[in-house]
C-alpha cells in the first residue's frame, strides 16, 4: 500500500506532465483546447483516473475522451518516462462536466438577481405612485 500523501503527488505530477505532453507533443486536432482538471489514483497504483475538460464544453465532449482512449498507449508511455514509478498505472479518461455545472450554477443566480432587482423596482414605483 502507497501512501495518500504520496498519491497525491503522484497524481499531480501525472496531471502536470500530461498537461504539457497533450499541449506541446499531441498532434491529433481533436484533442486542441482540453485541461485535465483532475487525476485519482487507487491505493494499489493500478489505475489512474483523468479527468478532461475543454474550451468547447461538452459538445465535442465525447470525441475528445475517444481520442485520449486512441491515444492512451502512447500517453502511457510518455508518462512512464518522465515518472519513474515500479509499475505505471492503466489510465482511464473521463469528462468533467464540472466547469459546465458551474456555469449553470452562476446562470441560474444571475437570474434570480434580476428577478430580485426587477421585483424591487416595481415596488419602488408602486411606493412612487400611492404617494
Amino acid at each position: 500500500m502507497v501512501s495518500k500523501l504520496r498519491i497525491q503527488r503522484i497524481a499531480e505530477r501525472i496531471q502536470k506532465e500530461l498537461s504539457e505532453i497533450l499541449l506541446f507533443e499531441t498532434a491529433d486536432p481533436r484533442l486542441e483546447g482540453i485541461s485535465v482538471t483532475d487525476v485519482q489514483i487507487d491505493r494499489e497504483l493500478a489505475y489512474a483516473n483523468i479527468y478532461v475538460s475543454a474550451i468547447d464544453g461538452s459538445e465535442r465532449s465525447q470525441e475528445i475522451v475517444d481520442a485520449l482512449k486512441h491515444a492512451s498507449g502512447y500517453l502511457r508511455y510518455e508518462l512512464s518516462h518522465r515518472i519513474e514509478l515500479r509499475s505505471f498505472p492503466q489510465i482511464r479518461f473521463h469528462w468533467d462536466p464540472t466547469f459546465e455545472r458551474a456555469e449553470r450554477i452562476e446562470r441560474i443566480i444571475a437570474s434570480l438577481h434580476e428577478e430580485n432587482d426587477q421585483g424591487q423596482e416595481d415596488d419602488q414605483e408602486q411606493g412612487n405612485l400611492s404617494l
